[in-house]
């Protein structure tokens, strides 16, 4: 007997302890996993979504109700997807952030952090229609080949002085632009000053309402005449060229964005005889601000297509790093993101070499004035200011401009050469040359030299024109060799 009760007192322990051990094979450690453990949003809001995964049940706390909307606040075993929606733009004038305590049943806690950045500025895409192709179907291909038919120049020094007119002799007009057509020139840039003088809330970053409507009714003469118009966010003092940097990248992008909602929704109903341009000569020198200045070009599309209408299919301009030929095409090797496929043109400007096409008072740190260039240009009388071999002659520009073919153009990138000019060196307030025969025809050549390679790389050039060739007041040609020497670049 006392051996059969010890063998069966062994059975039962065996049992009790298998039975705990299989108990305790079968039990789950507590689980919850969270996708993420930040969330940023933009000063306006929208929505991300974040996922929970538990074996129990959970829950989460929201002490940001007044800005923050969650689509679930609590859920079972197994996986969540919870949206997560900034409800509204954060004009506080500063960051804001909470933390998401997500916990569950089986003692598991976790944290998200969600922030939002302030909006420095209100948002003024208070009136987005629904996109509209009309007018506005070619791409940027296409549309370049329109413009291409005519000559392209800029009313320089005149929208973007202080006050129109300040730097030249008279405002744009009607007639001024049917002059100009008359010349062959059916492609203009109007270069525009926003933030510099006509902001009448700079706290808000609000443009005079006044000055808005003056640069619809330059816009309108323009598309009205059958001439195509880029409209650009110039120098303004470098509030955005000078900044391409980590450190002001909000504030710029900000004002980026204000700026250029309010433009866009101002000129939204012209068709595509109207182009919008970025901004000018954007100080970029690497990669990582390289990449900085596509942002804020994202800034800028973004501004303009959210506003709707032909805005959503307008063709839109981008500059690259000091719109330098070769920077650019070193550096730019990819475009900023566009909602829109295949609507964008690159911009550069060149004024190689700058001591024949810049310095025009002095000489200065970084070089000397140059009076006489090109082949067969060459002065005797004043040797000191001929150009030198490997200085920016004409195989200099043809490599600047073969790059920009090579990296965009062949691509089906369009691309503009904004800017250009030769100064006749005839003022009699600054250094004039001795030889003045062989630095005319220096000029001469210069200007038709880079239009005719520019034209054959198929960049479209747009003449710098600043009151020196036209006289603004009275439309006529006053430098009639300078615009013989552009027609002579388009032959």
């Amino acid at each position: 007997m006392k051996k059969n009760y010890f063998f069966k007192s062994i059975v039962f322990l065996t049992a009790i302890i298998t039975l705990f051990a299989c108990k305790k094979a079968t039990t789950t450690a507590p689980a919850l996993t969270i996708s993420v453990s930040t969330i940023t949003f933009a000063g306006n809001g929208g929505t991300q979504d974040i996922t929970v995964t538990s074996n129990a049940d959970w829950s989460v706390s929201n002490p940001a109700l007044s800005w923050l909307q969650l689509s679930a606040t609590s859920g079972k075993s197994g996986s969540t997807v919870i949206h997560v929606t900034a409800t509204s733009p954060n004009n506080t004038g500063a960051s804001q952030s909470a933390i998401l305590e997500i916990s569950s049943s089986n003692g598991q806690a976790r944290r998200v952090t969600v922030s939002q950045a302030a909006n420095l500025y209100p948002s003024y895409n208070t009136s987005p229609i629904a996109p509209d192709m009309t007018g506005v179907t070619s791409n940027a291909v296409q549309l370049a080949a329109k413009m291409a038919t005519g000559m392209g120049m800029n009313f320089g020094n005149t929208m973007d002085s202080p006050n129109e007119g300040d730097w030249v002799s008279g405002k744009i007009t009607d007639a001024q632009v049917k002059f100009v057509k008359q010349l062959g020139f059916t492609a203009v840039r109007i270069p525009c000053n926003w933030v510099w003088t006509h902001l009448s809330n700079r706290s808000k970053a609000t443009i005079d309402t006044a000055w808005l409507a003056r640069v619809k009714q330059v816009v309108g003469y323009c598309v009205a005449n059958g001439v195509y118009v880029i409209i650009n966010a110039h120098a303004d003092l470098g509030w955005l060229e000078q900044n391409v940097n980590a450190t002001k990248k909000d504030s710029v992008n900000a004002m980026q964005k204000a700026i250029w909602e309010q433009i866009a929704t101002t000129l939204r109903d012209f068709d595509e005889h109207l182009l919008f341009a970025s901004t000018n000569e954007p100080q970029a020198d690497n990669a990582e601000q390289m990449a900085i200045l596509n942002g804020y070009h994202e800034t800028f599309i973004n501004a303009v297509r959210s506003t709707g209408g032909r805005n959503s299919y307008r063709v839109l301009v981008v500059q690259g790093p000091h719109a330098d030929p070769t920077k650019t095409a070193t550096l730019m090797t990819s475009l900023p993101t566009d909602p829109v496929p295949n609507k964008l043109i690159v911009e550069v400007h060149d004024y190689t070499p700058a001591g024949f096409t810049i310095l025009t008072d002095g000489d200065a740190s970084w070089g000397n004035m140059i009076y006489y260039w090109g082949a067969g240009n060459v002065s005797t009388i004043e040797p000191s200011r001929n150009a030198t071999p490997g200085n920016g002659d004409e195989s200099a520009i043809a490599a600047e401009l073969q790059g920009m073919k090579q990296n965009f153009v062949d691509k089906g990138i369009p691309v503009i050469l904004g800017e250009y000019a030769a100064p006749r060196r005839n003022n009699p307030n600054e250094p004039m040359p001795l030889d003045t025969a062989v630095s005319n025809r220096s000029v001469d050549y210069w200007n038709t030299f880079m239009t005719k390679t520019a034209k054959t790389d198929g960049l479209l050039p747009f003449y710098w024109e600043v009151g020196n060739m036209i006289d603004r007041a009275n439309n006529v040609v006053i430098d009639q060799r300078t615009y013989n020497a552009l027609v002579a670049g388009y032959k």
